[in-house]
């Protein structure tokens, strides 16, 4: 051991309290401390004394204040690296309180701060490092913010001593940054601060077949491992390479400021597309969603009081049966007992309607339900409108199925899955079964494109029955009530046009939301996402029956 790592050896041991060996990494990939039980490993050379001295003390807070191996199995890896920077900031500050002297040995190894555009998830955590060891630093961004707050809060309410309530923390700002589809790659991840280690001292990833960092990867967003080389393409949904989603037109539309109280003219950008359909079997679509047969409900065709349908030979009505009345008089004349049913009213008859199913197609629809082998969303939600669409509810006469996701209001994805119409052929089936869940849910937009199309159906009623599993939300908004307002215009919007707007919602919390934006007997709430095929044809043909 050479003086510089003897002198350290005596730094972590007067602040640990304990013996700690701190010795040389060898290796050029060494870039980080290894914290081995009491054996500290820092990389080669002493051209960075300041920065050994910090790597020290990192490693000594969390010799003091952390536990090691804490399970790692129930977190995402993007959930592990938030619940890691948190326990840093909280160790850190918890040996700082001790010894206030150290506070700027971090101060001085800050790297320099990351571009302000940069939004990925490394800039994110070194920008919340920053706003965490310096008071006096300001930040512009909503979710470095928020994550400064909570922690502020979570400190003066808890006290720096409670792991539980920071991990807590944790969990809401990973859900953010979920929502604000940031990226987490953990082949290519690195702790942005210089003096921390990789934290898996922090972690138990159990045991398993794979390399650690292998097996995050595949939890990461939950997902199977790829098929066999024997079997190249089994089982994949993806299109061949090549195929690209064919863009059908670009529309704007306003969108409402409730701040303001106002539209904005011209505020979303909705990019009509076909999904990449070609080249997959419609057999293998069709089954996507599980093996698990629905047998369609027999629900009853809608009719409505018709006044060009008369119902002849009434007991009672607002018109006289001329037929009727001739009988009667030719019944008088044989003296015979005449029918007294002289009369006629309007009656009953079937009459055209239009419904437009409008699906969800957002990244949280790819998540699975609960128990083995359980589905995910989406694939219930292509079940549920291949069966609408096969037995046509028995109540609409033209239905179509289309699709949106959103990813800012510049690119609202719209998918016309299946036209009024049009049969349901296997092209059609290829397209529902093809299409993914990506991105966010601005519902307004998505909700303005499907009431344009529907205002081009013939007369008589005409529907939107959203299927979604969320609130309204975007990667560019962080008013949680500004897009549900948009949506609630919107709904208002198609009324006054004459289209009827209903949801059926996958979300045990989603009561508020729903009510809000569709009314008192627009929604129905699914709790269970396999009755999601039973609610949709009931509501569907409630709506088709609607005066």
């Amino acid at each position: 051991m050479n003086d510089g790592h003897g002198a350290l050896s005596l730094l972590a041991r007067g602040l640990a309290g304990v013996d700690v060996d701190v010795q040389p990494l060898a290796g050029a990939r060494a870039v980080r401390t290894v914290l081995a039980g009491r054996r500290l490993l820092l990389p080669a050379g002493d051209e960075a004394v300041p920065l050994h001295r910090a790597m020290v003390a990192h490693a000594v807070a969390h010799l003091r204040h952390s536990t090691p191996a804490r399970p790692a199995r129930a977190l995402k890896p993007m959930g592990i690296a938030v619940v890691s920077a948190l326990e840093d900031a909280r160790v850190e500050r918890l040996l700082c309180r001790d010894f206030p002297g150290l506070h700027g040995w971090f101060t001085a190894a800050l790297p320099p701060a990351p571009d302000p555009l940069d939004l990925r998830f490394a800039a994110l955590i070194a920008r919340m490092d920053r706003v965490l060891l310096r008071a006096e630093a300001q930040d512009d961004n909503h979710w470095v913010n928020k994550a400064r707050r909570l922690f502020d809060e979570t400190v003066a309410r808890a006290g720096l001593e409670d792991y539980d309530a920071f991990r807590a923390v944790a969990s809401i700002l990973a859900n953010d940054l979920g929502q604000m589809r940031v990226r987490f790659e953990p082949q290519d991840y690195a702790v942005p601060a210089p003096w921390r280690d990789d934290n898996r001292y922090l972690w138990d990833f159990g045991e398993a077949e794979t390399p650690p960092d292998d097996a995050i990867a595949l939890q990461q967003t939950g997902v199977r491992p790829p098929p066999p080389s024997d079997a190249p393409g089994e089982g994949s949904d993806a299109p061949p390479e090549g195929i690209a989603e064919m863009e059908l037109g670009r529309y704007t539309y306003p969108e409402w400021d409730r701040t303001q109280e106002r539209l904005r003219p011209d505020w979303c950008t909705v990019i009509e597309k076909l999904p990449a359909w070609q080249g997959l079997g419609a057999a293998g679509t069709s089954g996507a969603a599980g093996n698990e047969r629905i047998v369609p409900l027999a629900l009853p065709r809608a009719r409505h009081l018709d006044r060009t349908h008369r119902l002849r030979r009434q007991w009672e009505g607002d018109d006289i049966d001329l037929n009727a009345a001739i009988e009667v008089l030719v019944d008088r004349r044989l003296r015979l007992r005449p029918d007294a049913r002289l009369f006629m009213r309007p009656g009953k008859g079937p009459r055209p309607s239009s419904v437009l199913v409008l699906l969800d197609l957002s990244e949280s629809a790819n998540d699975a339900g609960h128990g083995d082998g359980a589905v995910s969303l989406l694939d219930l939600e292509k079940q549920a409108a291949l069966l609408l669409a096969a037995s046509n509810a028995r109540g609409i006469d033209r239905l179509a199925i289309h699709g949106f996701s959103s990813n800012t209001r510049a690119e609202v994805y719209y998918y016309r899955l299946l036209e009024f119409g049009q049969p349901l052929a296997a092209p059609s089936r290829a397209m529902i079964g093809a299409v993914r869940g990506r991105y966010s849910t601005r519902m307004g937009a998505a909700l303005r494109h499907a009431a344009s199309h529907l205002q081009a159906e013939p007369a008589g009623p005409r529907a939107i029955l959203l299927v979604t599993d969320g609130a309204p939300s975007d990667i560019d908004v962080h008013d949680p009530k500004y897009l549900i307002e948009d949506a609630r215009q919107a709904v208002a919007e198609a009324r006054d046009a004459g289209v009827r707007s209903a949801c059926i919602a996958v979300d045990g919390a989603a009561d508020a939301y729903v009510r809000r934006i569709f009314g008192w007997r627009n929604y129905c709430i699914a709790d269970d996402a396999r009755s999601l095929p039973a609610r949709l044809a009931r509501m569907s043909t409630r709506l088709a029956a609607a005066h």
